[in-house]
């Protein structure tokens, strides 16, 4: 395994293959993320150990997406159980996601607390005439909070997977590919926001002249949902760009017309 430093522009490629990727199966990678979403849901709701369980299958989950778009990428049909490929190939890599699921599940109660304790010394009256709007500190905080789990877990979870590295070394080269190729994930991450707020602004502004706010809100929501379906197919493609072994799964050719 070896890291690969690719240019900015490869951010706007990675945004056009998760695109074209979902379009060759939308609704098989649309009904897989909401299998995960609903099975995430079933579990957090089990009482005191199911938010923590949730959250330790994140790794997993992810891994299991980004096989479902390696398969839709060559032309194959994703099935449900590509969901739990994490845990389809080994007893050893199975522990080491787990192993990795519970680094995320400590890191995301170190985040959530420190947000807490930030808040509980911020907290106080605010000041002016009250008119000010309410601003989702907590939820702020949490995010702020969040961001180096971002990094550390990008490309964690398919380093384990795909290439046998130990979690914690595979925290590692996530944070350290990150960094590297800082330039094209800043595009990757700037192109999807434009798009959100591009098709967002777009389509809010043609059904609210058409048919009011009440239309534009039920057709919203589908459409930023199938729009988070597509930036998480793309992060697959993030991963193999990034990293690159000798026999990889992953080697498959970029698609006509897209070099990286």
């Amino acid at each position: 395994m070896k890291l690969n430093i690719v240019p900015a522009r490869t951010g706007l490629t990675w945004v056009k293959l998760g695109v074209r990727t979902f379009f060759r199966q939308p609704l098989a990678l649309t009904g897989l993320f909401f299998m995960y979403m609903a099975a995430v849901l079933v579990i957090s709701q089990l009482p005191l150990v199911g938010p923590l369980l949730a959250a330790m299958l994140v790794p997993a989950a992810t891994l299991g997406f980004m096989a479902a778009t390696a398969e839709a990428a060559n032309g194959r049909f994703p099935m449900p159980a590509v969901l739990v490929s994490a845990f389809r190939v080994g007893r050893q890599r199975a522990r080491a996601m787990l192993a990795l699921g519970a680094l995320y599940t400590v890191g995301s109660l170190l985040a959530n607390l420190l947000a807490s304790l930030l808040l509980g010394t911020a907290s106080g009256p605010v000041p002016g005439d009250g008119q000010v709007p309410e601003i989702d500190t907590a939820m702020l905080a949490s995010l702020l909070f969040h961001t180096p789990l971002v990094v550390l877990f990008w490309h964690a979870p398919a380093l384990v997977h795909w290439h046998g590295v130990e979690p914690v070394k595979a925290l590692f080269f996530s944070a350290v590919a990150f960094a590297r190729n800082f330039g094209a994930m800043l595009v990757f991450g700037l192109a999807w926001l434009a798009v959100f707020a591009a098709i967002g602004f777009g389509i809010s502004t043609l059904l609210v002249a058409l048919g009011g706010a009440g239309t534009a809100h039920l057709v919203m929501m589908p459409t930023v949902l199938v729009l988070v379906v597509m930036f998480s197919t793309s992060l697959y493609f993030t991963f193999r760009d990034s990293f690159r072994a000798d026999e990889s799964p992953l080697a498959e050719p970029t698609p006509e017309g897209e070099s990286t």
